[in-house]
Parts: structure tokens; C-alpha cells; sequence
């Protein structure tokens, strides 16, 4: 009886053992949940790592200066931009201001920072109107496409006005025009390595008029409900 109790015993004290090495493994596989608070610092300060602040370029609002130069990415899917980040730190998409900021941030800190963006509900800046014929002919793309050059309209994927099919696609509504023209110019020269093969075919149907009046209808456009910051 005392053999059996002893037995009984060491095999209890086997499976505690063998649950206490589970317990923090499994624990560590939860996902972590963002840190929308340390994700405003970053945007307002940047990091102690040394990524700078991201409202240098793209203000705290996610608005940026109107330029164009830097996207509008307030209320952008926080997985969006993630990927983005990611891409630029792994040279996908290379760029000389953005991919050194995205090397210097951890993992952490661009799933924080993107889930700050992604909540930012900000107005939209007073910008000159483009030629009302080039935005028509943009529209036209955007809702139709072109079957002469076997383009589809934009709106299949970017949602209905360029609202943005949260999570994995951006919204264009309201974004500048010059920088969604730059995007299609490096697509439709190979520079940019994101979306291969969905957004370099396009861009290579499109002539440099398309480019204009897609982008400039876009610019000008208020979509009815913002994508979802996911």
C-alpha cells in the first residue's frame, strides 16, 4: 500500500511539473492587445530606440501638411498600415524617409502606433479644386473602369467611393492626389514591390492622364463611412 501511495505520488508530481512548463508557454502564444495610449507617444515623441516621431511628417491627426508628399492615414485599418511598416523594414517597399523609421521600431511599437492611426477620426484640409472634366474622367475609372484597356474600376476593391475594404485594403477617399499618383507611377515602374500582382498590372494600363484624373477624383471625394480601424 505504501508503494502503490508513493507511485501515486511521484506521477502527481511528474504532471505538475509537466503543466507548470505548459502553463507559460501557452501563455506566451496569447496575442498581445495593442496599446493604443503608447501608440500616440510614439506618433508625438517616437521612441527611446530612436524612430522619430511620426507627426513630423504625418502630423498627430494622421492629416499630414496637404502636400501629398506624406499620406493622409488617420482612420487607416491598423492592419493596413502594419503591413506597410513591415514591408518597408523588410525592403518590399523601399523609401528613404520611411524605411529607416520602420527598422527602429519593434513589433510592438508598430502594432501600437498603427492601432493609434487606425482610431483618429481627423478633418479633412481645405485643398484647391482639380479641373471638374479631369475629376468626370477619373470617376469614370474609379466606378467603370476602362475595358479598351482592360482596367477595372477601382472601386471593385477599394470599396464603394473609395471607402477602403478594411482590413487588408486602403481607403483612397480623401487621400492626395499627388501621392496616390506617385504610388501608381513607382507600381507602374517596378519600384514598388507591395501588391505585385494585383496593383503593377493596372498601373501599367494606365497612361499618365488616367493616373492625373483617377488621383484627382479621389482627392476631392468624402467617404459616407469610414473603414474600420481593425
Amino acid at each position: 500500500m505504501t508503494r502503490r501511495i508513493l507511485l501515486h505520488a511521484a506521477a502527481a508530481a511528474v504532471m505538475f511539473v509537466g503543466l507548470c512548463r505548459f502553463w507559460p508557454a501557452q501563455a506566451q502564444t496569447e496575442p498581445r492587445n495593442s496599446d493604443v495610449s503608447h501608440g500616440a507617444v510614439i506618433a508625438a515623441q517616437g521612441t527611446a530606440a530612436g524612430a522619430p516621431a511620426c507627426a513630423q511628417c504625418h502630423a498627430f491627426n494622421g492629416v499630414s501638411d496637404g502636400s501629398g508628399a506624406f499620406p493622409r492615414i488617420a482612420g487607416q485599418s491598423a492592419y493596413y498600415l502594419a503591413k506597410q511598416m513591415r514591408d518597408f523594414a523588410s525592403g518590399v517597399r523601399d523609401n528613404a524617409v520611411m524605411s529607416p523609421v520602420a527598422k527602429a521600431l519593434s513589433p510592438d511599437d508598430i502594432a501600437d502606433v498603427t492601432a493609434y492611426y487606425a482610431t483618429v477620426n481627423a478633418p479633412y484640409l481645405p485643398l484647391a479644386t482639380a479641373d471638374p472634366t479631369l475629376i468626370k474622367r477619373g470617376e469614370e475609372l474609379a466606378k467603370e473602369g476602362s475595358a479598351a484597356r482592360q482596367i477595372p474600376g477601382c472601386d471593385n476593391c477599394h470599396g464603394p467611393g473609395g471607402s477602403g475594404e478594411p482590413p487588408a485594403i486602403p481607403y483612397l477617399a480623401g487621400q492626395y492626389a499627388s501621392y496616390i499618383a506617385l504610388e501608381l507611377r513607382m507600381w507602374r515602374r517596378g519600384f514598388r514591390k507591395s501588391s505585385l500582382e494585383v496593383m503593377a498590372p493596372i498601373a501599367k494600363q494606365l497612361d499618365d492622364q488616367q493616373v492625373a484624373a483617377v488621383a484627382a477624383f479621389y482627392q476631392q471625394v468624402r467617404a459616407s463611412k469610414r473603414p474600420a480601424s481593425q
